[in-house]
């Protein structure tokens, strides 16, 4: 594993995978990896276990569809030292990124900006400057097929976002690793912090020509194909919703958060969920979570018995159930910004859980800091 800090790049171990997809015979029976195949690198993040499932089925999907391209994940110390060794057997480098054991500038960032405490995590992967080029994907997205020509785009490349197309989504984006960005970027955000408190508000700010310098690095939609944007607008998800290559699964509830049938292979329907209009990109995310990394979390000791998930539950024969991570027990129905807008306007604020006070003055807080 190796572990990034701000006082520089310590190598402790690197559990490197071979995949033959991602090697060049020169000849016969002899294989060679080419220069773009171990200097550029998809690259994703996981502050926890229940993240770590997402990274793993992101990475799994990857190889799935035969990148040729290196897979790298950063992850936090709240990552459990089991659940490393599981990201080990599916990406090339796991890295361990602890902004506040770093000694440098980001560490003093995180101090005025508590609030940018992932964001600034995400951007340590400016600091990966052992690749030419990357490609960040969240780990809440899934790759529907071979997205290595993304490679062929310059910084910075991504999608617009559903919710305000003149600002792109910084669930996937090519980048080139660069220590002089990085520092610029926490520079930025130390000054300026966040619009949106995250890092696609900072991202946006930094990368401000994006909406109009240059039509190439705006990503067609299919590359970060929004889950809700699939209810927003089903027409057009009707239309070219085929070509999508990479689902990204937005919101509260994660893939992981669902309960999961393995009889019939689905999972289970929630009313007024818009990542139900089309439930085929949970299913496909479970059916390789349950083939390719359920199995994994066993080995190393992270699951004690899968087919004890999948027994039926009761003598009358119930649906068995399978459900990872944690998710608020009392999960609300799914209210648009739009339907959320008009309820206030109405006078009718959801007070008791997501207008609730506290959730309210700590959104404020993002912004008077």
């Amino acid at each position: 594993m190796t572990e990034i800090t701000g006082k520089g790049l310590q190598n402790t171990q690197v559990i490197n995978c071979c995949w033959t997809s991602g090697l060049k015979e020169t000849t016969p029976g002899i294989w060679k990896a080419s220069k773009h195949d171990t200097d550029q690198a998809f690259v994703t993040l996981t502050t926890n276990d229940a993240y770590a499932k997402g990274a793993l089925v992101l990475g799994s999907s990857l190889k799935q569809h035969r990148t040729t391209r290196k897979l790298v994940v950063l992850a936090t110390p709240q990552v459990s030292d089991s659940m490393r060794k599981v990201l080990e057997t599916i990406f090339d480098e796991v890295l361990t990124v602890d902004v506040l054991d770093s000694g440098d500038s980001a560490h003093l960032t995180l101090m005025r900006r508590p609030e940018l405490g992932v964001t600034l995590t995400k951007l340590h992967c400016w600091s990966l400057t052992q690749y030419s080029k990357c490609v960040f994907m969240d780990a809440d997205t899934l790759v529907l097929a071979n997205i290595d020509d993304l490679f062929e785009r310059e910084e910075l490349s991504a999608a617009p976002d559903p919710g305000w197309p003149d600002c792109f989504n910084s669930g996937v984006f090519v980048y080139q690793p660069s220590v002089e960005t990085y520092n610029q970027l926490l520079h930025l955000a130390s000054e300026q912090g966040s619009f949106d408190g995250g890092d696609q508000g900072l991202l946006n700010t930094f990368f401000s020509g994006w909406a109009t310098t240059d039509i190439r690095k705006h990503l067609p939609f299919i590359y970060n194909l929004s889950s809700i944007s699939i209810y927003s607008y089903l027409p057009a998800f009707k239309a070219f919703g085929a070509n999508a290559k990479v689902v990204h699964f937005l919101g509260r509830i994660k893939p992981w958060n669902y309960t999961y049938d393995p009889k019939t292979k689905s999972v289970k329907s929630e009313s007024h969920d818009p990542t139900m209009t089309h439930p085929e990109f949970l299913n496909l995310w479970w059916d390789i979570f349950t083939t390719n990394v359920l199995p994994l979390l066993q080995q190393f000791g992270l699951v004690k018995d899968p087919h004890s998930y999948l027994n039926v539950e009761g003598v009358s024969g119930a649906v068995s159930h399978l459900s990872l991570g944690e998710i608020p027990a009392t999960a609300q129905p799914f209210v648009s910004s739009e339907e959320r807008k008009e309820r206030w306007e109405q006078g009718q604020a959801d007070y008791m859980g997501a207008d609730s006070f506290d959730n309210i003055k700590r959104k404020l807080d993002t912004y008077l800091q």
